[in-house]
């Protein structure tokens, strides 16, 4: 705000795409050039990883908490992949937001839906789409990780997730990074100043209209 300071409630950032489409770059990308949101972190039920920590990968839980804790409502989100569950702690995330931070989230268009429900006022969705569906499995071959059936595995995925293009706020086609990036930087500008979530306003408006 120009100097100005008027606080502000943060955003919840949703990114989701087909994979290859380059989301998981323009998280990283974001969460290096800007300071004022970070990355949400899940909790779930599967083993750590080696090198993995408590709270900046994930919150570790058991089973039987992961259960108390869903039925209690304390997930703004949660799925069940394969035999581990995964979902949002609530309180964290409710904690930034309160606090003026804004909390970046990749995941798929199954839990950007329960955001929906649980958050509508808080969730700014973009859906990151390919430039064409040869270039989508240029990418995902360049990758060198993955086998060529999973490749083919994902290709065939990738329809039904851009099926859903329809429920994002924002659609970026990623041709180019660099204007990609350019355009998640401008959709996060201007949803920083829409009206609703600067909570200082009404107060900052009355002082200019006091010193009139």
């Amino acid at each position: 705000m120009t100097g100005i300071a008027i606080h502000r409630r943060g955003l919840m950032l949703v990114l989701s795409s087909p994979s290859g489409a380059g989301k998981t770059t323009l998280s990283r990308r974001l969460l290096e050039s800007d300071h004022e949101i970070d990355m949400s972190v899940s909790a779930t039920t599967r083993k750590p990883r080696p090198g993995e920590v408590e709270g900046e990968d994930y919150f570790f839980l058991t089973t039987e908490d992961f259960g108390i804790m869903r039925n209690r409502g304390d997930f703004l989100e949660s799925a069940k992949v394969f035999d581990n569950y995964y979902g949002t702690p609530r309180k964290p995330v409710e904690e930034a937001l309160a606090q003026g931070h804004d909390v970046l989230f990749d995941i798929d268009w199954q839990g950007t839906q329960q955001l929906d429900e649980t958050a509508p006022e808080d969730l700014v969705k973009v859906f990151i789409l390919p430039p064409s569906v040869q270039e989508l499995e240029r990418r995902l071959e360049k990758r060198a990780q993955d086998p060529a059936d999973v490749v083919a595995a994902r290709m065939a995925k990738a329809s039904d997730e851009i099926s859903h293009y329809q429920e994002y706020d924002y659609i970026i086609i990623n041709e180019n990074m660099d204007n990609a990036f350019a355009e998640l930087q401008a959709i996060l500008r201007a949803e920083r100043l829409r009206r609703r979530r600067l909570t200082g306003l009404s107060n900052f408006v009355k002082q200019l209209r006091e010193a009139l």
